[in-house]
């Protein structure tokens, strides 16, 4: 089967329909995007279609591309990842990027899901409450990332450094990594490709793809979410992402 011919077959599996062949103001620009996207990266590593519709939101949602987003949500629902697994996935994108871009992602997210006849809210995936959002957060925090950060900041004026890290755990691992919907092998993923996506962030990219390893996921399947995320993001932000953790991602070959 040639890449046009695995574009098709894809390109229905997510979106009910057929690729761009000659329609549009612009059908060049489709045609590349759309084989180089569905018939060449989507084939190549073993992650299955639902991860990379997962690393796909990510993107869309760090990049703020929504209507693109919105089209992969509906993508999401073609093959079979439930609404709270798409939104945890959005949700997971706060920390990184910020509350306002996740709630423009939520938005285009909630009108794919009110189209499909979806209700909403969904089922609550809260675990931490004030009393012990802090010590959840720790228990996810510890085994992958140690003290870093506390160590890192412990230094800085005031009681800015033991803020930061006591914020740390509570907000993104407390509040975000502990919820229900989505595994912490597959939460880790997701975070590495929207720091990545995000940029200029490879410090933290590093410590992140160390983490998806801890995490469970191996070298080949942490690589292969970085390159499924590039068409969305570029070739910099990938090259970016790889440069920085090359040390840990080499694959012994001896």
């Amino acid at each position: 089967m040639d890449r046009i011919e695995r574009t098709k077959l894809k390109f229905g599996e997510l979106f009910g329909g057929k690729p761009v062949e000659n329609e549009g103001s612009d059908p060049e620009l489709m045609r590349i995007l759309q084989r180089f996207i569905f018939g060449d990266v989507c084939y190549v590593g073993t992650l299955s279609d639902r991860i990379r519709e997962l690393v796909t939101v990510t993107v869309l949602t760090v990049n703020q591309t929504l209507p693109q987003l919105k089209a992969h949500v509906g993508a999401c629902l073609n093959i079979g990842l439930s609404p709270v697994e798409i939104r945890e996935t959005v949700y997971q994108c706060a920390p990184f990027v910020g509350f306002p871009k996740a709630l423009n992602a939520i938005s285009a997210m909630n009108e794919v899901f009110a189209d499909n006849g979806i209700s909403l809210p969904l089922e609550s995936g809260q675990t931490a409450d004030e009393a012990d959002r802090y010590e959840k957060g720790l228990e996810i925090q510890r085994p992958l990332y140690g003290d870093e950060i506390e160590k890192r900041y412990a230094t800085l004026p005031g009681e800015f450094g033991e803020h930061i890290a006591k914020w740390l755990t509570e907000l993104c691992f407390g509040d975000f990594a502990a919820r229900k919907g989505l595994d912490g092998k597959t939460r880790e993923l997701l975070a590495t490709v929207a720091l990545a996506a995000a940029g200029g962030a490879e410090t933290q990219v590093r410590s992140h793809i160390a983490g998806a390893i801890k995490a469970g996921n191996t070298r080949e399947q942490t690589v292969c979410a970085l390159v499924h995320a590039m068409p969305y993001m570029g070739f910099p932000g990938l090259f970016n992402a790889l440069n920085c953790a090359q040390d840990i991602l080499r694959e012994d070959r001896t």
